[in-house]
């Protein structure tokens, strides 16, 4: 699944999508930003609530195919724009993280 036919699906609210066909080929869930740096692969799907700048720094370094902001957590713009001027697609969702998770999972296939 692309992460545009993902944010279709799950009607979820697109922040930045500059890579919009790109492919999730798996996903992870963290906000320890180090953890995650370690654990997620690439094309993974992301979710956290971390809404820092070092987001956009851990999901370029990891590849991630996307990162959804869970909790509909408030975002500064200039990190929006970091994003977009770095290829990364970032998304948000009003699902608490399990939720968040368990649908991306299943919209997927994961």
């Amino acid at each position: 699944m692309t992460v545009k036919e993902l944010t279709e699906a799950l009607s979820l609210e697109v922040l930045t999508m500059p890579e919009p066909d790109r492919e999730i080929t798996g996903g992870y869930a963290g906000d320890l930003l180090s953890w995650v740096m370690g654990r997620a692969r690439s094309g993974d799907a992301w979710v956290t609530i971390m809404t820092n700048m070092n987001v956009v720094a851990v999901a370029s370094l990891a590849d991630t195919a996307c990162v959804v902001i869970a909790e509909a957590a408030e975002i500064d713009a200039g990190i929006v724009e970091r994003a977009e001027s770095q290829g990364i697609n970032l998304l948000r969702s009003a699902d608490p993280i399990f939720a968040a998770c368990s649908r991306i999972a299943a919209a997927c296939g994961l």
